[in-house]
């Protein structure tokens, strides 16, 4: 599927985008650990979690599917059952690691695969200390890569030194050290996103976070049925945060963004650019702060970005970059070496495709660098199936001159379906 996108306007209205993708995944998974029934209301109905549904069914658990909410019938911790075929992730990368943390402690055998996509990504990054806890996983490149074949049981608690900070890293662990005998203890090297120890409390377990250090002793022996509304995604509000950033005349609110201060690095970031979102009407839903967010056109400068805010805004890199090309001098992002193991090379696809656009973006071992203003030109480009690169390049051909097309766009269904009818809501021309 390819989207055609005109240059725009400017965007003005009121809009709610998808439920946050983070929350909806983890939502289903405690959800299926339960001693009895969840409903997830606002859940993100993309191609993503809906792997993690198939995936939760594949074992046994039961999950009804309506417009309004999720409802999930727990089987209890140890309720699950051994799937009869490999399990399919498709191409969710949060599905597999966080699954292979809960299926490392079942009684069971199990094997975990998905596209061709997913099957190239590194998932030693959980093997490794999965197998310092007892856990038994092979893969392919020497359990480098999926599929990952699991005989669960045994775990042992264990103190982990992350290298670098990850919430599916941490959360994978976290979720393994329910079943382990004694304490699992993570330590991060910087913050990354708290969703499963929130959840977790939420459900009556004990996990004890101080500073960079999280704890969970094992084994537990309930996780209680919760009923949750799950906020909009602050990462899919990200694309028109910027789109209403650079387009003249702008005037668009955003309803009910989860404003978790672990997800925010990309307002911190513009912040850094001379940027300033309204947050209004703050409130605490679940456990997670929520506001509406007001968005007027401002100007940007070039900045430094780096270090702890990183982690705070991975999946934000793509549509920070094209809020940079308009910035008046030098961005430069380091640190953020993860992004070469995202749903592509995240670096060196985004600084192929932008510099399509007439972008002067090069790239650096962790991260890019981009001089601006720089006025962009519509052109052909690709996805390379990453959603968050597709929509960047989508919001990119709002401000460029001519038209744009953004090949395999299917995939930008997997974290926002309804994309370009969002689009079109504000005034934009864009068509499938």
């Amino acid at each position: 599927m390819n989207l055609t996108v005109q240059p725009s306007g400017p965007l003005r209205g009121a809009i709610t985008v998808p439920g946050d993708k983070s929350i909806t995944h983890r939502a289903l998974m405690l959800s299926a650990l339960a001693d009895g029934p969840s409903r997830i209301e606002g859940y993100l109905d993309g191609g993503d979690c809906r792997a993690t549904i198939s995936c939760l069914r594949a074992m046994g658990i039961e999950v009804g599917v309506q417009p309004e909410a999720l409802t999930v019938h727990g089987r209890g911790l140890n309720g699950w059952r051994e799937p009869d075929a490999p399990i399919d992730c498709v191409r969710s990368g949060t599905t597999m690691r966080l699954l292979a943390g809960l299926l490392a402690g079942q009684p069971f055998y199990s094997v975990l695969s998905g596209a061709a996509q997913l099957r190239r990504r590194p998932m030693d990054r959980v093997t490794q200390p999965l197998a310092t806890m007892g856990a038994r996983i092979w893969g392919r490149d020497g359990g480098r890569r999926p599929p990952l074949s699991i005989q669960g049981g045994g775990l042992q608690g264990a103190t982990h030194d992350l290298p670098v900070a990850s919430a599916q890293v941490k959360s994978c662990l976290l979720l393994a050290g329910l079943y382990a005998q004694g304490r699992t203890v993570v330590v991060e090297p910087g913050p990354s996103r708290d969703h499963t120890e929130r959840m977790l409390r939420a459900r009556g377990v004990g996990v004890e976070s101080r500073d960079l250090t999280h704890t969970i002793g094992g084994p537990a022996n309930h996780l209680a049925p919760l009923d949750v509304r799950v906020p909009a995604d602050c990462s899919s509000a990200a694309f028109f945060i910027v789109a209403a950033l650079l387009l003249g005349d702008s005037n668009l609110l955003i309803s009910d963004v989860g404003v978790n201060p672990t997800r925010t690095g990309l307002l911190d970031a513009l912040a850094a650019m001379g940027a300033t979102v309204e947050q209004t009407g703050p409130r605490d839903q679940g456990g997670e702060p929520l506001a509406d967010l007001r968005i007027c056109p401002q100007s940007l400068r070039g900045a430094e970005l780096g270090g702890n805010l990183v982690p705070r805004m991975i999946d934000e890199f793509p549509i920070l970059a094209l809020a940079a090309t308009q910035a008046e001098g030098t961005t430069i992002v380091r640190d953020a070496a993860e992004l070469r193991v995202k749903e592509t090379d995240r670096i060196d696809t985004l600084v192929a495709e932008m510099t399509k656009l007439g972008a002067d973006i090069q790239p650096r071992p962790d991260g890019f660098v981009i001089r601006g203003p720089m006025p962009l030109r519509g052109a052909n480009v690709d996805s390379h199936g990453d959603h968050r690169l597709g929509m960047t390049l989508a919001i990119a051909g709002l401000l460029a001159e001519g038209q744009t097309t953004v090949h395999h766009a299917e995939c930008i269904a997997d974290s926002f379906p309804g994309f370009a009818e969002t689009l079109r809501s504000l005034g934009a021309e864009v068509t499938v």
